[in-house]
């Protein structure tokens, strides 16, 4: 073989190189965007079946009913609640001998927390579940008010811990599980006059 045959012959073996490179990366592009598009459409899919859920809170009672309404496709779900503080406490200070951080996470800065020796309400009374609904169903759990900080001593300290609560809403994050979909977790906030809460904001698990 002559100098210019060998140069023709790398020459060819060099651009079929490139062109199976070429080839090769336009092959994974087009799958990374079909798994893109499969992603999305999942996800649509998956936020169109979010459960519709209306939960209230019935002080007299002392009560969450918590109603399944829709998507009736979801066949049965199966829920967890569990009681939201106020607001997150985790990042404040801890000012002179006040409570720690790990005090204040032991708290339940709300209303209301779950009722203890309950079926279902497990350790520390801020969780509750599962409990299982088909669509139109209706399930209830009991609550009770929530104890103050053991810090707030006194009777004083009761009756302002019951005041900074009188009328605030039981705030709850529910967790839905359904066969065969990925969990939801959704917001709610129970008003303190017993009226129905819808399905709010979706996070993630």
């Amino acid at each position: 073989m002559g100098i210019a045959d060998t140069s023709i012959a790398a020459a060819a073996a060099a651009l079929s190189g490139v062109a199976a490179f070429a080839s090769w990366r336009s092959s994974r592009e087009a799958n990374a965007t079909a798994a893109s598009v499969a992603q999305i459409e999942r996800d649509r899919w998956h936020r169109e079946l979010t459960p519709q859920l209306r939960l209230r809170v019935d002080a007299n009672q002392q009560m969450v009913y918590v109603r399944f309404d829709s998507p009736a496709a979801l066949k049965r779900l199966q829920v967890w609640l569990h009681v939201r503080d106020d607001r997150d406490r985790s990042e404040d200070p801890v000012l002179g001998a006040g409570p720690t951080a790990a005090q204040r996470a032991e708290v339940i800065w709300g209303p209301y927390s779950f009722r203890r020796g309950t079926d279902g309400v497990m350790a520390g009374a801020r969780s509750a579940g599962p409990y299982r609904l088909d669509a139109q169903d209706m399930t209830r759990v009991g609550i009770e008010p929530s104890l103050r900080p053991t810090w707030m001593e006194g009777t004083n300290g009761e009756e302002r811990w019951r005041s900074d609560y009188r009328t605030a809403s039981m705030r709850l994050w529910v967790d839905c599980e359904a066969e065969g979909h990925k969990p939801w977790r959704l917001s709610f906030e129970l008003p303190f006059d017993g009226s129905w809460a819808e399905t709010g904001a979706i996070g993630t698990l």
